[in-house]
């Protein structure tokens, strides 16, 4: 049995750049008729969704790194880890200051990336003991600018 191929017919899926370059010339020329307005919609609803998964996956590393720089005895990496930490809060501070939306689901982010941070942890450092639940606040300008180690 011959399959056939199913060939692209869009120019979104022949040459994504050149789309949107045609795109943006519409815009500028508001010729709002020949707008791929379904592909236009999609991408930009896939900005959103790309920025709060950038929040998320900054905010998983940033959880992973506080979770070694506390629990884990090995000093020789502390210097590292904090270098991480400084570097995915300047970020995550980036992200909120260009789209201050993000504020209202950090709770929702937060809880995902502490899963996934946990499970990273443990899977890396079995021999330590790392608490089921973040044992601080977790509002932002907490996780953003405590260092914890320094509390414990």
């Amino acid at each position: 049995m011959t399959q056939t191929a199913i060939q692209p017919t869009t120019l979104y899926e022949i040459d994504y750049l050149l789309w949107t370059e045609e795109i943006i010339a519409q815009l500028k020329a508001r010729d709002f008729e020949h707008l791929d307005v379904e592909n236009l919609i999609e991408e930009i609803a896939d900005l959103g969704r790309s920025q709060k998964r950038e929040l998320r996956q900054r905010l998983a590393t940033l959880l992973e790194h506080l979770l070694k720089r506390i629990y884990v005895g090995m000093p020789q990496e502390y210097n590292g880890w904090e270098r991480t930490i400084r570097e995915q809060r300047r970020q995550i501070r980036f992200e909120i200051k260009a789209s201050p939306s993000l504020k209202s689901i950090w709770e929702q982010s937060f809880d995902l990336a502490w899963e996934f941070a946990l499970e990273t942890v443990r899977d890396d450092y079995a021999e330590f003991n790392f608490p089921d639940l973040w044992p601080w606040e977790s509002d932002i300008d907490t996780v953003l600018t405590v260092n914890f180690w320094e509390i414990q």
